[in-house]
Formats: C-alpha cells, sequence, structure tokens
C-alpha cells in the first residue's frame, strides 16, 4: 500500500460515500445482482462489524470499501464468509482493491475465519485478476445462475465465477 492509501474501519459517517462507490458498481451491471443500494441499517445489518474496511486517500477520500457476511448461520459454517470488495472507478489501478482485500485477509485470519469467498462475473476481469494474485482459487462457474432485473444487463442470464481463499493459518 502507498503511502496515500490508508485503510480504516468502515463508520457510519463513511455510508454516504461507501453507498456511491456501491452504486458504481451496481450502475455497471458487472458487480452484483443488486440493483439499488441498501440502508446503512441493512448493510450494517448484513456484514460482520469487526471485518468492513475503507481505503482512504490522503484527504480521507473513499476510495473504496470492502466488507463480509457470512454465508450460513449454522455453527459449523462460522469461520466461511463471502466478502465483497468495490473501487470506485476514478480510482482504479492505484492498489485500493488489494489493500482492501488484504486488509479483509488479515483480519479474517486474526478472527479465526479459514474462508473467505467470493461470486465474480467472468467479465470482471480485473477483480478475477485481483483475487488470483490475492490467493484466491477458482472452484468452478454457476452457469446462468440468475437473471438481472436492472441496469445495462437487464433480462440477460449471468454466470458468476465462485472462487475460495482458505487460510493457511486460521482453521488448521
Amino acid at each position: 500500500m502507498t503511502a496515500l492509501l490508508t485503510l480504516a474501519a468502515m463508520k457510519p459517517v463513511h455510508w454516504p460515500e461507501v453507498e456511491a462507490v456501491y452504486a458504481a458498481g451496481i450502475a455497471t451491471g458487472h458487480a452484483t445482482f443488486e440493483t439499488t443500494t441498501p440502508s446503512w441499517q441493512a448493510f450494517d445489518a448484513g456484514h460482520l462489524a469487526d471485518h468492513r474496511f475503507v481505503c482512504l486517500d490522503g484527504a480521507g477520500t473513499v476510495l473504496g470499501w470492502a466488507a463480509v457476511s457470512p454465508v450460513s448461520a449454522r455453527a459449523v459454517y462460522a469461520g466461511v464468509v463471502e466478502h465483497s470488495v468495490y473501487v470506485d472507478p476514478a480510482a482504479r489501478g492505484r492498489g485500493v482493491g488489494r489493500a482492501l482485500l488484504d486488509g479483509l485477509v488479515r483480519s479474517t485470519e486474526a478472527a479465526g475465519i479459514w474462508t473467505l469467498q467470493a461470486s465474480v462475473f467472468p467479465e470482471n476481469v480485473a477483480s478475477l485478476a485481483l483475487h488470483s494474485a490475492s490467493g484466491f482459487r477458482r472452484i468452478g462457474t454457476r452457469r446462468r445462475i440468475a437473471r438481472m432485473t436492472s441496469g445495462p444487463l437487464a433480462g440477460q442470464w449471468r454466470d458468476t465465477v465462485l472462487l475460495e481463499r482458505r487460510s493457511a493459518e486460521a482453521g488448521t
């Protein structure tokens, strides 16, 4: 991470900028099946508080965010989470995604979480490359898993690539 980037815990004060970055991702049609951003309250309730980060520039502007959600309420899956990483389009190529993903790996491993997983659209080559460089492996492709309901690809069935990173430290 360069000196111009700072990783910080995501706080409610960051939400307007986090929401804007999230909305930019939704608008591309290549980041999520979601059609609108949630409220802060819904986001807060669905993501683990200890594993939510923002990447800030020197002026304190949010350049991207990352967060995890449990994959199941069953105790046996307590060490498995699904994560999201979003980077402001204007900040791409500056190491923001890598800083966020590295931060998630550190925080989740320290908490005993042994598997990070993500579903990425195959067209999102930047995200696939980031995950590969960060030690994630491709589990497989889920063909026509869901249909887009809005945006530039509305009505199209989409594939997703399932990725995972198994910790060498937690859960061994």
